[in-house]
């Protein structure tokens, strides 16, 4: 029996303060996310950071949190379910974040007990980064050691310049802009940020995202409309990459840009990035700083683009098995 596990990055499992330091504290542990010795960093996040936080992160998640739960957690259930749906008999198909719930750990014991021998790992990050796709391999590895008898492992690739993801971006942003009540001037690219030193230690992010961004802006081909790239949520003293998102959209409303539309590319799915530092806050820094008409464009989610762009993904990665 062949099972597929879709991963993404996590959430809490409440909008509470408490739930959040759970998140937290398992999240900024994590070596791949925060490269700091454990000696150092440790009682800096132990006696300042989720001292302090949580509390701040609890309010944004309440912002956006649904009767389903968090956006990240809905949409991933979500999307499993439409593969599943697609996939019919095919393959068992299950979901899991790298941190929080459902764990990577108990997701892959319960396609072993379904019986599955062949597992195509899925993280549903579009461009590979150390702390986003290896992290995930991390904890697979960790959840296989445990294993005596293991399945054999398939892991789907970056996908950042696959012709099916840009072709989906262009259907999706299309349709999206279409719908918009307003013509944007400006539709902002804007990825998640990573430190800068990433880059220069080799993790290849970066220069995916600009690749994402070079090819979609080739594929949207429109005129009338100029498209700008930008980095978002930085965290710590360290200098990230550049240009910052909030930056950009306060520049563009000085700039004397009335009407703006922001897109995230390096998101499958939407969560507290994109609902709440994007399409609050992104909104009120451009409507402060001059702009009249703002607008959040949807990620693809388990919308009719995104999911025909994933079944075809994963059937091609499952090539030889089926």
């Amino acid at each position: 029996m062949i099972g597929i596990l879709l991963v993404n990055l996590g959430t809490p499992d409440a909008p509470t303060p408490a739930a959040v330091r759970r998140y937290l504290a398992e999240f900024l542990s994590d070596q791949r996310v925060v490269e700091i010795p454990a000696l150092v960093w440790q009682p800096i996040l132990r006696g300042v950071i989720l001292n302090t936080r949580p509390k701040k992160s609890a309010h944004a998640y309440g912002l956006v949190w649904t009767e389903q739960g968090s956006p990240l957690a809905a949409i991933t259930k979500a999307q499993a379910y439409g593969l599943r749906a697609r996939l019919g008999e095919t393959a068992r198909v299950r979901w899991a974040m790298r941190y929080g719930n459902p764990s990577i750990a108990v997701e892959l014991a319960a396609l072993r007990a379904e019986g599955c021998d062949r597992i195509l790992i899925a993280p549903l990050y579009p461009q590979y980064s150390g702390a986003t796709t290896a992290s995930a391999m991390d904890a697979i590895g960790a959840a296989l050691a445990k294993l005596r008898a293991q399945p054999a492992i398939r892991t789907l690739p970056p996908y950042y310049a696959d012709p099916l993801h840009i072709d989906a971006l262009k259907v999706d942003i299309e349709g999206q802009l279409a719908g918009l009540p307003f013509a944007p001037e400006v539709l902002l690219l804007s990825f998640h940020g990573m430190p800068e030193r990433t880059t220069r230690l080799g993790d290849p992010y970066y220069g995916q995202c600009l690749e994402t961004a070079r090819l979609l802006g080739e594929a949207l081909g429109r005129s009338d409309l100029r498209i700008e790239t930008s980095f978002q949520s930085r965290f710590g003293r360290a200098k990230w990459l550049e240009p910052a998102t909030d930056v950009v959209i306060a520049a563009e409303a000085a700039r004397g840009t009335k009407r703006l539309a922001v897109v995230a590319p390096g998101f499958s799915a939407d969560c507290l990035e994109t609902r709440e530092e994007l399409a609050i806050r992104g909104r009120d820094q451009f409507i402060a700083a001059g702009g009249s008409d703002f607008a959040t464009l949807d990620c693809l989610n388990d919308g009719a683009a995104g999911m025909a762009m994933l079944e075809a993904l994963v059937r091609r990665e499952l090539a030889g098995w089926i």
